[in-house]
């Protein structure tokens, strides 16, 4: 198992209850040695291991890396910009896991905003 499959079948799950102006536009894609979820080609969340990668605004780096089971994502041994990991612990109920999938998304919707 390279990467958690149940937590893809939560991920498939909580995606389903965003609008189609979203959901129209997520998409899967393997990276990390695990999954990404795509919004309009931009990462969102995605599982690499037991662990939820989240891309997050640079603006709210700070207090999100203060938060219990949150921690920089350091794939290549060096943090990377806009990029956290999340432990089981941080996503165990299904309101957790949706507010991580809200920030991944508003991520992408900002970078897209901002290159247009």
């Amino acid at each position: 198992m390279a990467y958690n499959e149940d937590l893809e079948k939560r991920l498939d799950f909580a995606l389903n209850v965003f609008p189609k102006s979203i959901s129209n536009f997520l998409s899967k894609k393997k990276m990390f040695g695990g999954l990404a979820i795509m919004y309009k080609g931009k990462m969102t969340v995605g599982i690499v291991k037991n662990d939820l990668m989240v891309r997050v605004l640079g603006s709210k780096m700070s207090d999100i890396l203060k938060m219990e089971a949150v921690r920089p994502m350091d794939f290549t041994n060096r943090p990377m910009k806009e990029f956290i990991y999340v432990a089981a612990k941080g996503f165990e109920t299904e309101e957790q896991l949706q507010k991580w999938i809200e920030l991944g998304i508003e991520h992408a919707q900002n970078k897209l905003q901002n290159n247009q």
